[in-house]
């Protein structure tokens, strides 16, 4: 199936599909945009937010349109809303399938990056030290949108966020993500509580200023950073309702979409030199 939809500035073409991870493994997701010939593109695979309890394809369009606005061709991946480990291993199973078609999804010396927003964030930053850790695939950048990264649910800009709600839709998502108090210390499951972050591609953190994301997302940017990752962040100081502008089905106009786009297309820029093949 294929859909034409209009972010800003340029249309935006996206086909559905099923793709074939391993013999019997098949996991839905959306590509967005097309390579001309001859044309080189990054490739980013992409993972929507939804708290780890909600959320498909169409909440992820906001951020995958914008990645390909920015030049990008995208894969957006429904992975299940299942507790750890599936989604990770779905994720990264996309990943290398990716790799190992990129130069027909994107042209010849495509590079590869990770993105997400929200719990999308933290699968992203999650399969980026999987891919780490087996040396496979390379990547050349991952890009974090206030990702959740903090399963205590405590930092100053979540209270500040959630007020005296008795009710935090994060701390639910965590419970169901995380299936055991062991998984917490899994440095997949919960990327901030890595011990070692070494060896990562380089990163780029957005969040907005009141962000109930902002303080969680910017302590693992300094922990990348205090680990000799080159890191990019940058704060949105008028992103109202971050993160959930960004999961708005259909929706092109959130907050900052033209600064956003901008960032994308800085980072590609700034990270297109080639990663080890």
């Amino acid at each position: 199936m294929t859909r034409s939809t209009t972010p800003s500035p340029t249309p935006s073409v996206c086909t559905d599909s099923t793709i074939e991870v391993a013999k019997g493994q098949a996991v839905d997701v959306r590509l967005y945009g097309r390579k001309r010939a001859g044309q080189t593109l990054p490739l980013v695979v992409h993972f929507h937010g939804g708290a780890f309890v909600s959320g498909d394809l169409d909440n992820g369009c906001t951020v995958a349109g914008l990645l390909e606005a920015a030049g990008a061709l995208v894969v957006s991946v429904a992975y299940p809303l299942t507790p750890f480990p599936q989604p990770l291993e779905t994720g990264y199973a996309v990943l290398k399938w990716a790799f190992k078609h990129r130069t027909k999804l994107a042209g010849q010396g495509a590079l590869v990056y990770l993105a997400g927003e929200e719990a999308g964030g933290n699968l992203a930053a999650g399969v980026g030290l999987m891919a780490r850790d087996q040396a496979h695939p390379p990547l050349a950048g991952q890009i974090l949108l206030s990702p959740m990264l903090d399963p205590c649910v405590g930092t100053p800009s979540v209270r500040a966020a959630t007020g005296e709600a008795t009710e935090c839709k994060w701390s639910a998502g965590w419970m169901k993500f995380l299936g055991c108090a062991r998984d917490a210390e899994h440095p997949y499951a919960v990327p901030a509580a890595a011990q070692r972050l070494a060896g990562l591609p380089p990163t780029l953190v957005l969040v907005g200023s009141d962000d109930p994301m902002h303080d969680e997302a910017l302590a693992y940017a300094a922990r990348l950073e205090a680990a000799g990752q080159p890191v990019t962040r940058h704060v949105f100081n008028k992103a109202a309702q971050w993160p959930d502008a960004l999961l708005q089905p259909g929706e092109r106009d959130c907050p900052c979409a033209p600064e956003v786009q901008e960032q994308f297309r800085r980072f590609f820029e700034a990270t297109r030199c080639p990663a080890p093949q």
